[in-house]
């Protein structure tokens, strides 16, 4: 029996759309192994009970890969703390657990790298999937889909705070709403402060995250999906926040602050007070990635 931790996610981080994630100390936590023979299911919910489940669907992946079969597989659901479609990275949890979980029963034959290589085949982009199995955070770039990545250990000097509504929003929605083309200006925008953001974490600068988060790719457009989105982004802002962005796809909104209680309890006493159902947690950087006993 193999156990696997895998972390919450925080990724595109401003203006780094598809390419840039933090990784959480929040854990979705699995178990596998190799049984005399089927497929079974212990701890998931009925709908996910087949081999459309995600997790088998990324084991798979890796057996055809090393052309192994195994005889038969138990996956287990121990724990589930990483919110569902909430831009938390719940999707990358189950594909990297399936992933690492496969690799444990044929016998640890891939490197991470190798596995990174499956886990973002499946997911089409790398900014969850690699920091979920790396940590820290994560600049990837994909060339003839191969992931390329610079790791970042970021120094913990700073609080992340999660806004999390009580509404899902899936990430085939939220990236419908999105341009097919952008301006050069956009362009520019975003690229310049996609590098000022890596170098701001890469020095622990992080007065410069305000405008290093900034973002015309995804948020303009997605923010409109989320309910309350402008309300909560500038309040956020006027409790002291270093920066605000919207987390993955949404509707989840991550706040960086250099206060401690101060900003989460001002901003929870301004959601009751507006009746607003969101809940707010405040979320430590992992610099280690999936766990694997």
């Amino acid at each position: 029996m193999v156990r696997v931790s895998v972390p919450a996610t925080s990724a595109n981080l401003g203006p780094g759309f598809d390419s840039i994630g933090l990784c959480f100390d929040l854990f979705n936590v699995f178990e596998f192994d190799e049984i005399d023979e089927g497929l079974c299911f212990e701890g998931f919910k009925e709908e996910f009970c087949n081999e459309n489940n995600l997790i088998y669907v990324s084991m798979k992946a890796l057996f055809n890969k090393i052309k192994f079969k195994p005889k038969g597989v138990k996956i287990k659901l121990v724990e589930q703390n990483i919110p569902i479609a909430r831009g938390l990275g719940s999707s990358s949890s189950c594909i990297v657990a399936g992933v690492i979980g496969a690799n444990a029963i044929s016998g640890y034959q891939l490197s991470k790298d190798e596995i990174l290589d499956i886990a973002v085949e499946i997911e089409g982009h790398p900014d969850n999937v690699a920091p979920a199995l790396l940590g820290g955070l994560i600049v990837a770039a994909l060339d003839d889909n191969k992931p390329y990545y610079s790791k970042i250990e970021v120094n913990k000097v700073v609080n992340f705070y999660a806004l999390i509504p009580d509404f899902m929003l899936s990430t085939e929605e939220a990236r419908k709403v999105l341009p097919k083309e952008i301006s050069l200006k956009d362009g520019v925008y975003n690229v310049s402060r996609a590098a000022l953001l890596v170098a701001a974490f890469a020095q622990g600068k992080y007065e410069l995250l305000k405008i290093a988060c900034s973002d015309k790719f995804h948020q303009p457009y997605r923010g409109k999906l989320i309910e309350n989105y402008d309300d909560v982004m500038n309040e956020c802002n006027k409790n002291k926040a270093l920066s605000v962005y919207l987390s993955g796809a949404g509707p989840t909104i991550m706040a960086i602050s250099e206060e401690k209680e101060f900003f989460k309890e001002k901003m929870r006493t301004w959601l009751v007070q507006n009746k607003m159902n969101w809940d707010i947690i405040e979320l430590k950087i992992n610099n280690q990635g999936a766990i694997i006993k």
